[in-house]
């Protein structure tokens, strides 16, 4: 069809100087001769052009069905030669990430990961691997960081690469924790520099943070990066908890109240308020253990009520023992009180006399088994472990159907 249209320009073209000679009624011979034959070589070259033509783009297609048959990626089939041009042969993922040092179980582990690796720009895939190579990823390193952030490959982490490396290595010391922070949170490599990581970094900075309490704070909160906010109310909130700059507590008072939202702050401080506990008695507790900011209000009541309702304990119990809000309630904390309480009933004594619960609730495993269970005969010790290993499978009622509502970042 194309070289239907071709030749019919051609012809409209040439022959529109005898259409004009024929409106005036006189026609010249020897011109409409020489019209015609250049007519005929125009038509012959066009065709001849229009024949390699079609034989190119045969040939490229010919070349692309090679390219998607041959397996998954697939390679460029080594061609003897077309048109005096040897076509070198490219790699699949599978064998870049395998020359880069995965082996095939770490392949397996990437693929599942990001299926789409296995489609993924071979030349972008051997240019991305190369900007890590100095940073001391290894290939382990590597399976973790795509099963952390799978979209990795797919980002633009060469921009601005070599100053965001710089500015690293000046914040963190060494290029051995820089990787650490790289493993522990990806998107250091593509959060943006100037808009993101230096804010943060200098305002930590300012609050007095030494180099070490940044590489602590990085390695213990990933992403203090991209979610601090800092206001007035914030602050406030730091004074409030009575930990000064110098103290070791300070840095993760700071880091984990920037990172969360005032109104999160504000709900969790008023679910404590609700047992009876003052506002100047709540921050003094998170003073001295910040991570009690990032507990959920459920189960914060939940260990509130048992305390308080089965444990017949005071709900200031936990400002002296923390513990009571951070433990789990199902499989450490209910179990051990139902154990304490049958050694008693059974008229029993433990190892060790005048153990208060709190220090029970404490202890390892294996000491808290060596106190209350093993000092007893063979038979007690069946017993008592039958009963304690029941308690700590009974599950929460209703728990298999509860609802997970996600809120966003759990802080």
């Amino acid at each position: 069809m194309s070289l239907l249209l071709v030749l019919l320009l051609i012809l409209v073209e040439n022959f529109a100087p005898l259409l004009e000679m024929h409106s005036t009624g006189k026609i010249n011979v020897l011109a409409f001769i020489k019209l015609l034959s250049t007519s005929s070589t125009l038509v012959r070259r066009n065709h001849l052009s229009a024949t390699i033509t079609t034989t190119c783009s045969t040939l490229c297609l010919n070349e692309s069905e090679e390219r998607i048959n041959a397996s998954d990626q697939t390679v460029v089939s080594p061609r003897r030669v077309v048109d005096g041009v040897k076509v070198r042969r490219t790699l699949t993922p599978l064998e870049v990430l395998r020359n880069w040092g995965c082996n095939d179980d770490e392949i397996s582990k990437l693929f599942i990961s990001r299926p789409a690796l296995q489609r993924a720009n071979v030349s972008q895939l051997e240019f991305k691997l190369s900007l890590l190579t100095p940073l001391g990823i290894t290939s382990s390193d590597l399976v973790k960081i795509v099963t952390c952030r799978p979209k990795f490959f797919s980002s633009r982490i060469h921009l601005v690469l070599d100053e965001r490396i710089n500015y690293f290595m000046e914040v963190l010391g060494s290029k051995e924790v820089l990787r650490r922070a790289i493993i522990r949170n990806p998107s250091l490599m593509l959060y943006d520099l100037d808009e993101k990581i230096k804010p943060a970094i200098e305002f930590y900075k300012g609050l007095g943070f030494s180099q070490q309490d940044l590489v602590a704070m990085l390695m213990s909160r990933p992403t203090v990066i991209p979610r601090t906010s800092f206001n007035k109310g914030k602050l406030e909130y730091i004074q409030k908890t009575g930990v000064n700059r110098e103290s070791k507590m300070f840095k993760y008072v700071a880091a984990i109240i920037g990172v969360t939202r005032m109104e999160t702050i504000q709900e969790k401080v008023a679910n404590l308020e609700k047992f009876g506990l003052s506002e100047e008695e709540i921050w003094c507790l998170c003073g001295k253990c910040p991570i009690l900011l990032t507990l959920s209000v459920e189960k914060v009541q939940r260990n509130m009520t048992y305390v308080v309702a089965s444990m017949k304990l005071a709900a200031h119990s936990v400002l002296k023992h923390p513990f009571l809000l951070l433990a789990n309630l199902e499989t450490q904390i209910r179990p051990r009180v139902d154990l304490v309480k049958r050694v008693f009933e059974m008229g029993l004594k433990p190892l060790v006399e005048d153990v208060s619960i709190a220090t029970a609730l404490r202890m390892s495993e294996k000491r808290f088994l060596k106190v209350y269970v093993m000092c007893h005969q063979e038979d007690v010790v069946a017993e008592l472990m039958e009963f304690y290993e029941k308690a700590k499978n009974v599950k929460r009622l209703g728990v298999e159907s509860k609802k997970y509502v996600r809120k966003g970042f759990p802080f």
